[in-house]
């Protein structure tokens, strides 16, 4: 049993830059936690910190209860796998996977075991005696994975691991890291920037922004009732659309249109999240849209509309409906689907 704490953990650089402020948060046996965020949201300092690369300011870091802190890296018992691979060029896929194991002083014949396992399990049985030069983009990848995986680590670390992969390989990749893991079942941090391959790995996201830790969720969690207009706005693929409204006397009011059942949140100005799923098109609709452009995407068709206000909405229909540039259509939104945020603090209201 592996978890991980992060009390009040803090990254504070010397010229004063604030790289991770005060994260709080607890890693559970045998998940995997991704942590997502734009460029610079500290997500990859944090893992840094995890694995010992990074010096922690202040907080306390815990592996199984104890505090890690001070523990040198080589001691934390943690496999990271870097974005680049890091596989030594001269090395054969075999001794790059048993390399650190050899260091370690572990019997021939149980390096050979671990080795021969790993290399079944990531199918890379017939690559064994071929150096780096000779192997994909997907199989060095899998050369990085393999070594992290004979140490038997207990806590596997991934930092940007598919950003160097074309997107169909990418995608593949997605589906077998999460193969591995299940099958494993190693506790283990997945970082990326990539909010589609957060929600397809990931046990829990925890979403980062500007060094603080913005929501910690399950992917449909984060996606269905996102705690801030930064989480709606960053999950989710086609983007949400966000408007400026004012909530008056229990009315939400909102680009001409007024939907009651807000009676909770106090007479203040809002802003209003709507995912593009979650319009519906109907005849006798007060919304009146034009279309300005339509994006086929097979099974799915992107509308992009301009509301009498000039404000521009996203819409998601069923493929093959038929809409054209220039038509005019009118539509709906239910009320419980809707996810208003302050305009002040940006946090979630409903």
């Amino acid at each position: 049993m592996t978890t991980l704490t992060l009390n009040s953990l803090q990254k504070t650089y010397a010229n004063g830059t604030h790289a991770v402020r005060g994260i709080d948060l607890e890693i559970f046996d045998g998940e995997l936690t991704v942590f997502v965020g734009p460029s610079g949201c500290g997500k990859s300092t944090l893992l840094r910190m995890i694995a010992g690369l990074e010096e922690i300011t202040s907080g306390d870091l815990m592996l199984d209860g104890s505090r890690i802190n001070d523990v040198e890296p080589a001691h934390r018992d943690v496999a990271m796998v870097f974005q680049n691979y890091a596989l030594y060029p001269h090395m054969t896929v075999r001794r790059n996977m048993s390399y650190a194991l050899q260091n370690r002083k572990v019997p021939k014949a149980e390096i050979d075991r671990r080795v021969v396992e790993a290399a079944r399990m990531l199918q890379l049985d017939e690559l064994l005696e071929r150096k780096p030069a000779q192997l994909s983009g997907g199989q060095r990848q899998r050369v990085a994975m393999g070594r992290a995986i004979v140490r038997e680590p207990k806590l596997f670390l991934f930092d940007e691991p598919l950003s160097n992969l074309d997107a169909q390989l990418r995608a593949q990749m997605r589906v077998d890291i999460r193969k591995l893991q299940r099958q494993l079942r190693v506790t283990s941090i997945f970082v990326t920037h990539d909010q589609i391959e957060a929600m397809t790995v990931g046990d829990r996201l925890a979403v980062l922004n500007n060094g603080e830790l913005e929501q910690i969720g399950t992917p449909m969690e984060v996606y269905s009732k996102p705690a801030s207009e930064f989480v709606a706005s960053f999950i989710g693929s086609p983007r949400i659309n966000i408007v400026s409204g004012e909530v008056k006397a229990g009315t939400l009011h909102v680009d001409g249109f007024e939907l009651p059942g807000f009676s909770q949140i106090s007479d203040q100005p809002v802003k209003v999240g709507i995912r593009p799923e979650d319009f519906v098109l109907e005849s006798t609709a007060k919304i009146s849209l034009q279309i300005d452009l339509v994006e086929e995407l097979g099974s799915d068709e992107l509308l992009y509309c301009v509301s009498p206000t000039g404000l521009d909405y996203r819409i998601r229909r069923p493929g093959g409906s038929g809409h054209k540039v220039g038509e005019n259509i009118t539509v709906s939104v239910i009320s419980e689907k809707l996810h208003l945020f302050s305009s002040q603090s940006g946090k979630r209201l409903n």
